[in-house]
């Protein structure tokens, strides 16, 4: 399902004749299943205590596709084929206008613009007054999963159980302090630890939160055990070692380069140094790597420690290191930067721009570390 989504986000962000090519391709039946699946997985629990029948239909100028939507409060939202008959509210769709709604970039786009025409199914006679209520929270929250306003990370964390928001931590504004400027675009985010140990059912939180965040990533998650269930639009989730290197480079091979790692899983320091290295260089330009639960840095039963804090082999260690990386111009008495054995710099001496320090996270910025030392003419001792 994955690769027919990032065609479509490909296609959503060029020109109307690639998201023909890409309508084409797929077919209309294919693409309406896709946006039905996208649109419901980006819902927020509905609020409507009646139940309520809402239908899409979906057309490229030759054919329409439809689905029938099935919302009341404290259930989960179903997705029946075709138009249920007992349908109370219909929209209509451009297949075209809804692959750029739901895949591209917002460009400012206002509700007023969107193409969709919302109108009761009854034709004689308005809605029992008992249902116009429901009908109208239904009705708002299918509408509102397709606004161009970022949801809040927090809610979003709290919505799908994920602990990066008031429960142990408190991350979510440091996350969308880095991350809003990439909100819109088709980032691919690997998080290591999907949650939940052992039981396969358990888990996923984070994952799902950064799927609605992100409308046009791909998410990908690491864990030790099978959490495979997870998987779905635009999220993918596969077994492995955080602490086998070549695990982790297949891993990135097959589906990296990222534009985001979130290092979550084990916290066992060990673990967080082996990930990094092996991953640090398949994080794209402009992108991030991020360090979660520095904490373990002084729990010696994570390999960490409490006594020598200047140790590398703990996470807090190593961002410790890592600025000495980031000013390695600067280091080499001649004035020539540092090299390591190959005679050239190291890959986070080479790509590491920025660090980004909060309470038990580390936010690590990509990019090409070349402004060069300060000139020699500048006095290497005070002569005041």
């Amino acid at each position: 399902m994955t690769p027919d989504i990032e065609s479509l986000i490909r296609a959503a962000s060029g020109r109307p004749d690639e998201i023909r090519a890409a309508l084409d391709k797929l077919g209309l039946a294919r693409v309406a299943e896709l946006a039905v699946a996208e649109w419901t997985l980006r819902l927020d629990p509905p609020s409507n205590p009646l139940e309520i029948h809402i239908g899409l239909s979906v057309s490229d100028g030759r054919e329409t596709a439809d689905h029938t939507w099935v919302l009341r409060a404290g259930e989960p939202v179903r997705v029946l084929p075709g138009l249920h008959p007992g349908c109370e509210v219909r929209l209509r769709y451009d297949a075209e206008e809804l692959i750029t709604e739901l895949w591209g970039p917002s460009r400012g786009r206002s509700s007023p613009s969107r193409a969709y025409e919302l109108a009761t199914a009854m034709d004689t006679h308005f809605p029992p007054r008992e249902r116009q209520p429901s009908i109208a929270a239904a009705s708002a929250t299918l509408t509102a999963a397709l606004s161009a306003r970022a949801p809040d990370l927090g809610a979003l964390a709290v919505r799908y159980g994920s602990d990066k928001w008031g429960q142990t931590h408190w991350f979510t504004q440091h996350y969308e302090r880095h991350f809003a400027p990439l909100r819109e675009e088709p980032v691919r985010l690997l998080e290591i630890g999907v949650g939940g140990y052992e039981n396969e059912e358990s888990g996923g939180g984070s994952l799902k939160m950064w799927r609605r965040y992100f409308p046009r990533a791909s998410v990908f998650g690491l864990d030790y055990f099978d959490k495979s269930r997870f998987s779905g639009p635009r999220l993918t989730v596969v077994r492995g070692d955080q602490n086998d290197p070549a695990q982790l480079d297949a891993l990135a091979k097959e589906h990296g380069p990222f534009d985001i790692v979130i290092d979550d899983g084990s916290h066992i320091n060990e673990h967080v140094l082996t990930s990094f290295r092996a991953l640090f260089p398949y994080v794209r330009s402009g992108g991030f790597y991020v360090i979660e639960d520095l904490w373990t840095s002084y729990l010696p039963g994570y390999g960490g420690d409490d006594r020598d804090f200047g140790v590398p082999t703990t996470m807090l260690g190593l961002l410790k290191t890592l600025l000495d990386d980031l000013h390695h111009q600067e280091r080499d008495s001649d004035g020539e930067p540092s090299r390591d054995t190959a005679g050239e710099p190291s890959a986070t001496e080479a790509g590491l721009v920025g660090m980004h320090v909060y309470h038990n996270i580390a936010f690590l910025e990509k990019g090409r570390n070349a402004e060069g030392g300060i000139p020699r003419w500048m006095p290497r001792a005070p002569h005041w």
